[in-house]
C-alpha cells in the first residue's frame, strides 16, 4: 500500500516516470550495500528485539511522511531521504521477521510456515494497490502513510507475547550435519564475532546455495518481470488495453496465491526442484510469448504464476534452513545483496532485450535461456557425482599360486 502511494507522490511531485524509478531504486539500493551487515546484526542481536525496533522504526517513517504531507512540507529531496531511510531498516526488519517466523513453529512445519507468509504476501499485494487507491481517493496521501504507520505498530505491539517453539532450536545439529565437515568445523569455531565475512564465505562453498542463486538470478533478469515484458506484450502486438492488462494481473496474483498454498505442502525442497520449476517457468514462458491471443496467454500466465510462486518458497525454505542457526541471518543478508543486484538489472536488461528483440523475442529468448542455464547446471552436476565402483556379483575366485614345477 506505502509503495503505491510513494509511487504516485513522485508522479505528482515531479510528473517523471524516470523519477519514480529513481526513488525505488534508492529504496532498494541499501540491500546491495548493507544487506550483509543487516543479517549479522540480526544474527547478533536478540531476535524479537530486532524484529520489534525495526517495525516500530518502519512504524515512524510512515508516520513522519504523513505529517509531511499533511503540512505540505514533503519535497523529492526528503520523500528520496525517507525512502533510503525505509530501504536501510528493511535490511535488518526483512531476515528478522523472517527468522522469527521460523521459530514459531516446529522444524518440520517451517516450509508450510513460509508458504503462508508467501499466501499473506501475495494477498496483501493483491488487496494493497487497490487499498491504497481507495484511500488516497476519500482520504488522501496522508491518511494512506498514516495507515501503513498504525500497521507497523500493531505488529510491534504483537512481537513481544510470541511464544517461540522450544523443539526450533535443536536443529543446529540437524544443519550443521547436512552442511558436512567444513560447516560443522566453522560452526564450532564460530566465536561469537559475528563477522559478516563468515556468512559470506559459508554461502560460496555450499555448492547447493550458489546453484541456487544462479537459478534464481537468471530468472529474475529474463524471466518474472512480467509486469513489463507482459504489460508490452497486451497492449502491443496483442492489442489489448489497460483493462486486458488488469485482467492478465489479476491472474497472475490468483495463481501466486494457489502457487503459495501448493508450497506450503512442501516438506524437502532441493534446488533441483528449484531448478526443475525454474525451466518449466521458461518454457511456459515461450509458450507465453507466442501467444496469438489475450485468451491463449491468459490459460498461460495462471501455470506461469503457480510455478513462480513454489518455486520461491521452495527456494526461500532453503535459504532459512540449509545453513546453520547461527548464520541464517548473514546467509539472508548475502542474498538480500545478490537479489538486490537482480532487482536493478533486471529491468533495464529486459527493457534493452524488447528493443533489440520485441515482446515476443524477449519473452522466447529469456525463457529458452533460463531452460538452458539449468540444463547446463544438471548436467555439470551429473559430471561431478562419483563414479559408483562396480562390486562383482559371481562367486569370488581366489588367485592362483604357481606350481612348483613351472618358474614363478
Amino acid at each position: 500500500m506505502q509503495l503505491t502511494v510513494q509511487n504516485l507522490l513522485v508522479l505528482q511531485i515531479t510528473g517523471s516516470a524516470a523519477a519514480t524509478g529513481l526513488s525505488l531504486s534508492v529504496q532498494a539500493a541499501p540491500g546491495l550495500l548493507m544487506g550483509m551487515a543487516g543479517g549479522a546484526a540480526v544474527d547478533r542481536w536478540p531476535r524479537k528485539l530486532t524484529a520489534a525496533v525495526s517495525q516500530a522504526l518502519l512504524g515512524l517513517v510512515a508516520f513522519t511522511t504523513a505529517l509531511l504531507v499533511a503540512f505540505d512540507q514533503l519535497n523529492l529531496g526528503v520523500l528520496m531521504a525517507l525512502a533510503a531511510v525505509t530501504g536501510l531498516v528493511a535490511t535488518v526488519d526483512g531476515p528478522a521477521c523472517a527468522l522469527l517466523g521460523n521459530d514459531l513453529v516446529r522444524t518440520e512445519d517451517v516450509p508450510s510456515a513460509i508458504g503462508v507468509g508467501s499466501l499473506v504476501h501475495n494477498a496483501g499485494r493483491l488487496a494493497g494497490a487497490g487499498l491504497a487507491g481507495l484511500t488516497v481517493a476519500f482520504l488522501g496521501t496522508g491518511a494512506a502513510y498514516a495507515a501503513n504507520g498504525l500497521s507497523f505498530l500493531f505488529v510491534t505491539a504483537v512481537i513481544p507475547f510470541l511464544r517461540p517453539v522450544r523443539d526450533a532450536a535443536p536443529a543446529a545439529p540437524a544443519a550443521r550435519s547436512a552442511g558436512g565437515p567444513a560447516e560443522e568445523a566453522a560452526a564450532r569455531s564460530d566465536d561469537g564475532r559475528m563477522t559478516v565475512r563468515e556468512g559470506l564465505a559459508f554461502f560460496a562453498r555450499r555448492p547447493r546455495l550458489v546453484g541456487l542463486a544462479v537459478v534464481s538470478g537468471v530468472s529474475a533478469v529474463f524471466g518474472r518481470n512480467y509486469g513489463l515484458t507482459l504489460a508490452v506484450l497486451v497492449t502491443g502486438p496483442l492489442a489489448g488495453g489497460a483493462g486486458a492488462f488488469g485482467t492478465v494481473s489479476t491472474v497472475l496474483a490468483a495463481g501466486g496465491i494457489v502457487g503459495a498454498v501448493l508450497g506450503a505442502r512442501l516438506r524437502r525442497p532441493s534446488v533441483r526442484l528449484v531448478g526443475v520449476l525454474a525451466a518449466a517457468g521458461g518454457l511456459l514462458q515461450v509458450a507465453a510469448g507466442l501467444s496469438p491471443s489475450l485468451a491463449v496467454l491468459l490459460v498461460l500466465v495462471l501455470p506461469m504464476a503457480v510455478v513462480e510462486s513454489v518455486s520461491d518458497t521452495a527456494g526461500t525454505t532453503l535459504l532459512q534452513t540449509d545453513p546453520p542457526p547461527h548464520l541464517r541471518g548473514r546467509v539472508l543478508g548475502v542474498w538480500s545483496s545478490i537479489r538486490t543486484v537482480w532487482s536493478l538489472a533486471g529491468p533495464p536488461a529486459l527493457g534493452l532485450l524488447m528493443e533489440l528483440a520485441g515482446a515476443r523475442g524477449a519473452l522466447v529468448l529469456g525463457g529458452l535461456v533460463i531452460t538452458a542455464v539449468v540444463a547446463a547446471g544438471h548436467f555439470a552436476h551429473r559430471r561431478r557425482l562419483p563414479v559408483p565402483v562396480p562390486v562383482p556379483t559371481g562367486p569370488a575366485t581366489l588367485p592362483t599360486r604357481p606350481s612348483l614345477g613351472t618358474a614363478a
